[in-house]
């Protein structure tokens, strides 16, 4: 069963710097009835909420010229009610609390399926999602530690590093590695 856009305002921000990406998610939000407005930086997406603030955006979370996060501020002081979802290819819990704690209604990580954009951005606040059925391994668990010392110093590898009681060159091997599954 494909999901579709309500009845009543179906405009939708997407914003995502691969534009193959872009193109490909906007065709498949047109057509399971959404109006797709696409920026592929920050600055583009901030200009069209400055023109039409949408009643829904899907928002890239790491872009060439800043971050995600700044447009679903602007959003939210431009329109209280949209709904945005964020997308990356950099999962990590700090990021996802940012994210919401900035006005995301939710976090997918890429690729994301069009079919979970719209499932995400159509839900009602009081649905939660269900416990995975394969939990991060322990691997993974330490990466994500990891990712948000980072992130709360501001990405200063020698300060997680002392905070993390870890040589600095060892944090820049993980750091440069990608997640574990």
């Amino acid at each position: 069963m494909t999901l579709s856009a309500p009845p009543g305002d179906v405009s939708l921000l997407l914003l995502d710097d691969d534009a193959p990406f872009r193109q490909r998610m906007a065709r498949a939000l047109e057509q399971r009835g959404f109006d797709v407005a696409q920026a592929g930086s920050v600055a583009e997406a901030s200009e069209a909420v400055h023109q039409q603030a949408p009643a829904y955006a899907v928002l890239d979370l790491r872009l060439e010229d800043g971050s995600g996060l700044a447009v679903v501020e602007l959003l939210h002081k431009k329109r209280p009610d949209c709904r945005v979802i964020m997308l990356t290819g950099y999962g990590a819990i700090a990021t996802a609390v940012a994210a919401v704690k900035a006005g995301a209604v939710d976090y997918l990580p890429k690729p994301a399926d069009a079919d979970d954009v719209v499932k995400a951005l159509l839900a009602p606040p009081s649905d939660k999602p269900a416990p995975p059925d394969n939990p991060m391994s322990a691997d993974r668990v330490r990466w994500e530690h990891i990712q948000r010392v980072y992130e709360l110093c501001g990405h200063n590898v020698s300060e997680t590093a002392r905070r993390l009681n870890m040589h600095r060159r060892t944090l820049q091997r993980i750091l440069a590695k990608r997640a574990p599954r």
